[in-house]
């Protein structure tokens, strides 16, 4: 009897713990949820206006600093081509040799003509002068003292002429060494050794390209170009510090290039096709990196905005108008919609013209439970755990 006793009365005491820690695990539980009525947490971002450096980015190709073409002046037999092709020439240096031998012997007959026309002078001269003193005495007659100033004159004017004609001679027998007019690197010769040649002819022998630096041509259009002297006319962007824009360079595969260029100038012409005028900026290319015709994209500071307001562009929805619009939390914690207007992207952020001021709150994170009107918990944007 004392045993069965024994075991009911643990048995009793077994379930009255059991009860207990019921109860308690249910008290935890019920500290642990949240109240039906607490207001819904949401993650906001505070409104501060900051410094933005505002950039374009425009699509471009790279055009040579200075090309020409190398054409003959003179016509003849290509005796030899003196250089490599795609290799680096100087301005002055020899690329092609043409047959002189024509050219030399027109020179030399030039100068034959200047000394036989110098010696003639020399005669008419002395002829001349003896006249003009006989005519003083009337040992010759007037007209035959102007009949020998006139040959003096006439002289005179053919030692001219021969000089010219040698100077020509010596231009066109020079002209035979067809020589680079640039410096730069040179590309593949049209013609080769034996091949015959015309002065001025179409096509070129072989074209040089200075590529150190080289230009890019960008375009804009002319909306974007009237918005932007708006924009520094009415103060509301201000120009950087340097007397020239400053411009960064993006390569076909997106990496960017390390020296960075300036803004040369724009055109004052716009194209009645497209809408767009053409700007032209400078890049340094010591490593030849950049090659004319390819394709790159420029990232051209416009100005600086000292009190830009920017809003992540994760926080701006649409409202059914098409209007762009964000949630903010208002003064007694209720959601409040804000029809905004925004002007262009910054990075990652919209940057906004008009419905934000300092201090406004908007809500970034959950909301999806912040509805008009209604009362929610603002805690800072990624500062929940």
């Amino acid at each position: 009897m004392r045993t069965m006793y024994k075991t009911r009365l643990i048995a009793a005491m077994a379930m009255l713990v059991a009860s207990l820690l019921m109860v308690g695990c249910g008290r935890k539980s019920a500290a642990s949820a949240p109240s039906p009525g607490a207001p819904p947490e949401v993650g906001v971002v505070t409104v501060a206006p900051q410094q933005v450096t505002l950039t374009t980015e425009l699509s471009g190709r790279i055009a040579p600093h200075l090309i020409a073409e190398v054409r003959p002046q003179v016509g003849g037999i290509v005796q030899q081509r003196l250089f490599t092709e795609g290799s680096d020439v100087k301005a002055g240096q020899v690329l092609y040799q043409i047959d002189p031998a024509t050219y030399r012997a027109a020179f030399a007959s030039a100068k034959a003509a200047l000394a036989r026309a110098e010696a003639t002078l020399g005669s008419v001269r002395l002829k001349e002068e003896r006249f003009r003193d006989l005519v003083k005495i009337n040992a010759v007659s007037q007209q035959d003292y102007d009949d020998a100033s006139a040959a003096l004159k006439q002289a005179e004017a053919d030692v001219e002429a021969s000089r010219a004609a040698v100077e020509s001679a010596r231009i066109n027998l020079d002209y035979t060494s067809v020589k680079a007019p640039i410096s730069g690197r040179i590309g593949r010769s049209s013609v080769t050794t034996g091949a015959l040649v015309t002065a001025s002819q179409a096509e070129a022998l072989a074209t040089i390209q200075q590529l150190d630096p080289v230009y890019v041509d960008v375009t804009q259009s002319t909306a974007d170009l009237l918005r932007l002297k708006q924009s520094l006319a009415s103060g509301l962007l201000k120009k950087n510090g340097s007397a020239q824009a400053q411009v960064r360079l993006l390569l076909e595969d997106g990496t960017p290039y390390a020296l960075p260029g300036v803004l040369k100038f724009s055109e004052v012409t716009v194209d009645q096709s497209t809408g767009s005028v053409t700007l032209r900026t400078l890049f340094p290319n010591p490593e030849q990196l950049l090659l004319p015709g390819m394709f790159v994209r420029t990232v051209l500071e416009e100005g600086v905005n000292e009190e830009a307001i920017l809003v992540p562009q994760r926080g701006v929805t649409r409202n059914p108008a098409g209007n762009a619009m964000v949630m903010t939390v208002g003064a007694e914690a209720k959601v409040e919609p804000r029809v905004i207007k925004v002007a262009r992207t910054v990075g990652d952020n919209w940057m906004v013209s008009d419905g934000l001021k300092a201090g406004d709150r908007v809500i970034l994170e959950g909301i999806q439970k912040a509805r008009p009107g209604t009362t929610v918990k603002a805690v800072p944007f990624g500062g929940q755990k």
